[in-house]
C-alpha cells in the first residue's frame, strides 16, 4: 500500500446524536416572582431576571423610580423591556404537557380576577377587556391606537428592532414592516398598509383554495381506480399461478422443488402488489386530510381581518402540497416463459450457493481462537476496554511508556497472542466506522514512525477509508467492489498453505484473499480504528465472539 498507510486521512463529517428534551417541571425557572405564577408574555430586565411583562409594568407604574423587584438592581431610566422568546417556548411547553394551555388571552390591566380581552393595542402593547377598553374607544390620543383581537404570540405583531407596531408592508422585501423601518433601512421602499396588501393577496387565496379542492377530487379517483386495479391483480396473480403449477407438474416433474419455490415467489409478488396499493392509498388519505386542512385554512383566511396574520402565512399556503411519487399501479398479463423458468434455475443456483457459502463458513469458524489486545502495542491515542476486546480512537493523546513494541505514529494495536502453524480465525466487528484497518502481521513489523503496510514488509490487511472506499494493500492498492457494506469482518489463516481469507459474515461473501504467501515468523492479529479527529469515527473496533453458524 502507498506510503502512511494505515495512517488515516482527513475526518469527514461528524454525525451529532440528539438528546430528548427532559420534561419540564414548574420551578422558579418558570415562576414570575411578583404573581407566583407561570410566566404570561415572559420579559427581562437588564440586570438578567424575568418577569411577567403586565406585572413588572404595573410595579413601574406606581413608582417613580425603576427598580428589579428580585435583586433590586436600580436602573436610571425605564428599560426597555424585550420579550424572552427563549423562556416563552418552554413555558408554552410546560402548559401544553400539564394541560395548562389557556386558548383565551386574559386582560393585563385587571388586578384580581382577570378577565377575558376584547382586544390588544399594539402601541400599548397590552390586552384589554371590555372595561379597561373604554378609554380607548372615548380618549382622542388612544382612539389612534391600533386594536386587533386578542392573541397569545403579541410579539409577532411588534417591530422587535425598533418595538413598534408592524403597520405597513414591504413589497420590495415582502415582509411587514414598522414605520420607523420606513425611513431607516426601509428607506424608498415601495410601502404598503398591511390592510391593503392583504386585500389584494386573498383573492389569489380563492383561486388556491379553488385548486386544492380539485386535487382533492382528483385524489379521491385515484384511490377507487387503485381499489379496481388491485382487485383485478389479485385475479390475475391467481390465474397465473396456477398455470405454472400446472405446467410444472405436466413438464418439469424433475424439479418439484424449483416449482415449490417459483411458487413462493409468485405469492411474494401478489403480497408486494397488495401492499404497494395500500401503502399508495394510505398516502392519497393522508394528502388528502392535508388538502382538506389547507382548503378549511383558507375559507378562514378569506374572511379574516387579521391582515398581518395573513401576509406572514401567504407564503406557505400557496406553496404547492406535496404529491405522491406513485401515480399508478400498472396490470400485464404475464405467461410461462424460457425466461421465467430460467429465473427460477437462477434462484436455485442463488440457494446453493448460499449453502455452500453457510459450508465454507461453518469449515473456517471451527478454527476460532481467543484473541484479546495487547496494552504494550497500542498507540497512545488509543483507549482499550479492560477486557481486551475493544478499542477506540481518541483525540487526545496520552503519556504512555515507550518500548520497542509500541506503534508511535500511527494508531494501530495488535493481538497478545501469536500464530505460527496451523489455522486461526477470528471476528472483528466494525459496525458505525468510517475507517479501520484489519488484518494480521509477522511479529518483526516496524513499528516506529512511517508504516509501509504491505506484505512485502509483513503486513496482510484490508483497510476501510473516506466511509466507501475499500482497499486491500498489496503492492500497489487493489480497490475492492462489495455488494454490501460489512459490519462484521471474519479473518481465517492458514498458515501452512500460505493464505490470509477475508470474509463478511453477515452477508457471507467473500472479500479479499491473499494467496501464495510464505510465513516463516509468528502471525500476531493487527487493528487500527484510525484517527477520531473533532469526533469523527468514535465507533469501536470490537472483537466478536464468534458464533456458529448452523
Amino acid at each position: 500500500m502507498a506510503e502512511s498507510s494505515p495512517k488515516p486521512p482527513k475526518p469527514t463529517a461528524a454525525s451529532t446524536g440528539s438528546m430528548n428534551r427532559p420534561p419540564i417541571t414548574l420551578s422558579e425557572e418558570l415562576q414570575c416572582s411578583i404573581c407566583l405564577d407561570v410566566f404570561t408574555d415572559p420579559v427581562s430586565t437588564p440586570c438578567g431576571h424575568n418577569f411577567c411583562k403586565s406585572c413588572l409594568n404595573r410595579c413601574w407604574n406606581n413608582s417613580q423610580t425603576y427598580n428589579c423587584p428580585l435583586c433590586k438592581a436600580s436602573f436610571r431610566k425605564r428599560p426597555d423591556l424585550k420579550f424572552n422568546t427563549a423562556l416563552k417556548s418552554d413555558v408554552q411547553l410546560f402548559k401544553e404537557r400539564s394541560g395548562q394551555s389557556k386558548p383565551e388571552v386574559l386582560c393585563d390591566i385587571c388586578d384580581d380576577k382577570k378577565m377575558k380581552a376584547l382586544k390588544m393595542c399594539l402601541t400599548c402593547q397590552s390586552s384589554y377587556c371590555d372595561t379597561h377598553l373604554e378609554p380607548h374607544h372615548r380618549v382622542p390620543n388612544l382612539k389612534k391606537h391600533k386594536l386587533i383581537d386578542p392573541g397569545e404570540n403579541l410579539e409577532t405583531y411588534i417591530c422587535q428592532k425598533h418595538n413598534k407596531p408592524l403597520e405597513l408592508f414591504c413589497r420590495d422585501d415582502k415582509t411587514c414592516v414598522c414605520l420607523v423601518c420606513t425611513v431607516t433601512n426601509h428607506r424608498n421602499h415601495n410601502t404598503v398598509a398591511v390592510e391593503e396588501e392583504s386585500g389584494e393577496k386573498k383573492p389569489h387565496l380563492r383561486k388556491v383554495q379553488t385548486d386544492v379542492q380539485q386535487m382533492i377530487q382528483d385524489r379521491i379517483k385515484r384511490i377507487k381506480d387503485i381499489k379496481h386495479l388491485a382487485k383485478l391483480k389479485k385475479k390475475t396473480s391467481e390465474k397465473e399461478i396456477a398455470d405454472i403449477s400446472e405446467l410444472f407438474t405436466d413438464l418439469i416433474r424433475s424439479i418439484e422443488r424449483c416449482q415449490s419455490e417459483l411458487l413462493e415467489m409468485m405469492e411474494q409478488k401478489k403480497k408486494a402488489a397488495k401492499k404497494q396499493a395500500t401503502a399508495l392509498i394510505k398516502e392519497l388519505e393522508q394528502e388528502i386530510i392535508e388538502l382538506e386542512r389547507r382548503d378549511t385554512e383558507l375559507e378562514q383566511l378569506s374572511h379574516t381581518e387579521d391582515h398581518l396574520h395573513l401576509l406572514k402565512i401567504y407564503p406557505s399556503l400557496i406553496r404547492p402540497p406535496h404529491t405522491s411519487s406513485c401515480t399508478e399501479i400498472s396490470i400485464s398479463d404475464t405467461q410461462m416463459s424460457v425466461e421465467t423458468l430460467t429465473k427460477a434455475l437462477t434462484q436455485l443456483q442463488e440457494t446453493l450457493d448460499e449453502k455452500l457459502s453457510k459450508t465454507v463458513l461453518r469449515r473456517i469458524q471451527k478454527h476460532a481462537v481467543d484473541v484479546t489486545l495487547d496494552p504494550d502495542t497500542a498507540y497512545p491515542n488509543l483507549i482499550l476496554s479492560d477486557n481486551g476486546k475493544q478499542v477506540t480512537s481518541e483525540d487526545i493523546t496520552h503519556k504512555l511508556p515507550n518500548n520497542p513494541k509500541r506503534f508511535d505514529y500511527c494508531p494501530c494495536v495488535l493481538a497478545k497472542q501469536g500464530f505460527c502453524s496451523d489455522r486461526f480465525y477470528f471476528e472483528v466487528q466494525v459496525k458505525g466506522m468510517t475507517e479501520w484497518d484489519l488484518g494480521v502481521v509477522r511479529e518483526s513489523v516496524n513499528r516506529k514512525g512511517t508504516i509501509t503496510a504491505i506484505p512485502e514488509a509483513g503486513y496482510w490487511i484490508v483497510v476501510l477509508r473516506k466511509g466507501n472506499q475499500y482497499l486491500a494493500s498489496e503492492s500497489s492498492p487493489v480497490s475492492l467492489s462489495l455488494r454490501v457494506k460489512p459490519q462484521v469482518v471474519g479473518v481465517f489463516v492458514d498458515y501452512e498453505e500460505g493464505l490470509v481469507f477475508f470474509y463478511d459474515v453477515e452477508s457471507r461473501s467473500h472479500i479479499y484473499s491473499f494467496t501464495g504467501q510464505s510465513f516463516t515468523e509468528k502471525l500476531y492479529p493487527f487493528f487500527s480504528p484510525s484517527k477520531k479527529e473533532n469526533g469523527k469515527n468514535s465507533a469501536p473496533l470490537i472483537i466478536s465472539h464468534v458464533r456458529y453458524n448452523e
